[in-house]
């Protein structure tokens, strides 16, 4: 089945009421939602390239779009529901096109007090991950943890405190470099 292409306008209050549409289903990032306005515009027309900069800035005008409240508000989320690490947190961010500043400031206030072996184990129980019994399974939960977004030095401390065996964490030690 394919989906229809989106349908093309050259009006700045339809294009104005699909974002509001969008806005309201899932808070989006200004890159986010231009990627969304693109395809119902002619965007390689400077008209179609105006139209979704003026729609943009009456939404920020209007307090809907905000790329630092965003970052906070999904940084927050991401931490508290997910537990995972601040790395993953801020490869997400950038994949979503915000700026690194903002990502910078909004995950220093999420994460500013957290303590990461703490987050790192509630990650675990959250996944339902045990103590491992093998090498296999130490690697798994290695790049597990990794994925996650949670630090080397954080992954070694919980490994070694299930007394995993030296040859492995070497192991896992080659496997980062």
């Amino acid at each position: 089945m394919s989906f229809p292409r989106p349908k093309k306008t050259d009006s700045e209050n339809e294009l104005y009421e699909y974002a509001v549409g969008a806005l309201g289903r899932r808070m989006l990032s200004v890159a986010e939602l231009k990627r969304r306005l693109r395809p119902r515009v002619e965007a390689e027309t400077e008209y179609g390239q105006t139209l979704v900069e003026l729609v943009i800035r009456r939404l920020k005008d209007q307090g809907y779009l905000n790329d630092a409240r965003y970052a906070a508000a999904y940084s927050s989320f991401r931490r508290e529901n997910e537990k995972f690490g601040r790395r993953r947190v801020i490869t997400d961010l950038k994949i979503k096109g915000v700026h690194a500043e903002v990502i910078e400031k909004a995950v220093a206030s999420v994460y500013g007090e957290v303590n990461e072996e703490r987050l790192a184990r509630e990650y675990l129980k959250r996944k339902r991950l045990v103590k491992p019994k093998d090498k296999k399974q130490s690697a798994r939960i290695f790049r597990q943890l990794m994925r996650a977004g949670f630090g080397a030095k954080t992954i070694f401390g919980i490994l070694k405190k299930w007394d995993v065996d030296d040859d492995t964490l070497s192991a896992l030690e080659s496997e980062i470099e």
